[in-house]
């Protein structure tokens, strides 16, 4: 890989673990910042004297954004539930799933809001994908959802559904083990044989008899539960699942306040874990464990339906990137205009700063203004609009100094300009500064590397490096020696 694409690559991945959105933009971003160097460094001037400019133009862009951001924090909890459905259906706007994105924004705010509100950890939000209806059969569960796992006969007579029932969960294997590799027992008297025999299924039957003793209406283990442990609890009236994703298990305990046990011996009540309603459900041709109304319940599952496996993972990825803005919008509760509105009002910021210095610095810094156009630009070629057109009205706007300008950004809908905050286009300014900074870090990364080592003889026409030597002189497809079609010179 290319390094100043590896570096592009990085700042991305960087974008997605600290934010979770804006991962376009900080590339798009650092790809423009580049582009209006190039003409700099063709013209001789120092890779350095770039670099400081920017890094200060950076700081000035981050300083504004943080005096033009607007605290979210204060309203009640149905008023601030509905801001976060604004962040969140501005970030779905530009998704596969933007047609439905009221019902998602819904759905993501719901997620985020019945986490443990200090951690907020994204790993207790389940997402399970089920093929066939649309996208609007999606539902969300406050609580846990699994897929039915594998399962012997006497899993059908079990009951599947229960109300406030007590939940065992295991890291041991329910089943008859198979003796080790190269097992000996040697006996004395025939007569003994059938008390090991016996001995074997005493074991499994006190396991069994002490997981029933222990007052649990449902037993799961991450380990096999065997078939006769699946009849010997039908019979009893009691439900397991075996083989459980660890995932699954651990939302489980989370949700309900079971502890999972390495022995069934000693099992007392307050190992156990409740819920309030547990049934097993159809979902499409799946089934699945639903496990609603737990009392420690932080954790929640969403299940997502589509006609097609490539929709719905796409849908998964951009669901992802709404919880990750509402999760940073209920830490960092500051939000700015979308819609290009920040990025232009950054832009008319630098060019005025820009005018009050003497020196190269002017240009590099106008450069990099210019550069933060490239969000508004790319909004309207996105949409179908006439970018120039757009880009002159807002950048007339913004310059008038009339109340309320530094938030008017592009809509969409009409291809004009529209108040994007009385719009509710917003976004957390977390993702515009970590945007800025990123990108601007990667550009200076790339501005300062002097020279990049190249053996041109070592590659073909297309750049890549060539396995098989060649003949001279007649060699084809850039493998050959000197005069080889497609050859560098």
């Amino acid at each position: 890989m290319h390094p100043a694409a590896k570096s592009l690559v990085d700042i991305a991945r960087s974008q997605d673990s600290e934010v979770g959105d804006g991962t376009t933009t900080v590339v798009i971003l650092a790809g423009e910042f580049l582009r209006e160097c190039k003409p700099f460094v063709e013209d001789g001037v120092h890779p350095q004297n770039i670099i400081k400019s920017f890094r200060e133009a950076a700081r000035l862009a981050i300083d504004k954004v943080k005096s033009l951001a607007v605290s979210i924090e204060g309203k009640d909890a149905a008023e601030k539930a509905e801001l976060l459905k604004k962040c969140a259906m501005t970030t779905l706007s530009s998704k596969l799933v933007g047609g439905e994105k009221e019902f998602f924004a819904k759905m993501c705010v719901d997620a985020v809001m019945s986490l443990d509100q200090d951690l907020l950890d994204p790993r207790m939000i389940g997402v399970k994908k089920v093929m066939g209806g649309s996208m609007r059969d999606s539902f969300l569960v406050d609580g846990v959802a699994f897929k039915k796992t594998f399962s012997y006969a006497g899993f059908e007579q079990q009951p599947k559904y229960f109300d406030e029932p007590k939940v065992l969960a295991l890291n041991l294997e329910l089943e008859l083990k198979s003796e080790k590799d190269n097992a000996e027992v040697r006996l004395s008297d025939p007569g003994k044989y059938q008390e090991i025999v016996d001995a074997e299924w005493n074991i499994i039957y006190d396991k069994l008899e002490k997981c029933v003793a222990s007052g649990a209406q449902i037993i799961l283990s991450r380990l096999a539960i065997g078939d006769l442990a699946t009849q010997y609890f039908a019979d009893r009236g009691v439900f397991c699942a075996g083989r459980v994703a660890e995932e699954d298990l651990i939302r489980v305990t989370k949700a309900t306040g079971a502890k999972v046990q390495t022995t069934v011996n000693d099992v007392t009540p307050d190992q156990l874990g409740t819920c309030a309603v547990f049934e097993e459900k159809q979902v499409g041709n799946e089934r699945f464990n639903l496990f609603r109304g737990c009392p420690a319940s932080k954790t929640c599952t969403m299940v997502l339906r589509g006609g097609a496996e490539q929709f719905i993972e796409e849908a998964a990825r951009s669901l992802n990137d709404a919880i990750e803005i509402v999760r940073r919008a209920v830490k960092n509760a500051a939000i700015v205009p979308g819609g290009g509105a920040i990025d232009m009002e950054l832009s008319r910021h630098l060019r005025e700063h820009a005018r009050g210095i003497a020196g190269k610095g002017q240009l590099f810094i106008n450069a990099f203004a210019k550069a933060l156009e490239v969000i508004p630009r790319q909004l309207c070629d996105n949409s179908g609009f006439d970018a120039t057109d757009v880009l002159n009205k807002l950048r007339q706007k913004h310059a008038s100094g009339d109340a309320g300008s530094t938030n008017f950004g592009l809509d969409v809908n009409s291809g004009g300009i529209i108040d994007t905050y009385e719009a509710f286009i917003w976004e957390p300014s977390l993702v515009k500064i970590n945007a800025i900074g990123a990108a601007c870090e990667a550009t200076c990364l790339v501005l300062s590397i002097d020279e990049t080592v190249r053996n041109p003889r070592s590659e073909g026409a297309d750049g890549q490096p060539i396995h098989a030597p060649g003949g001279r002189g007649r060699g084809r497809g850039g493998r050959g020696g000197r005069g080889g079609r497609g050859m560098r010179r």
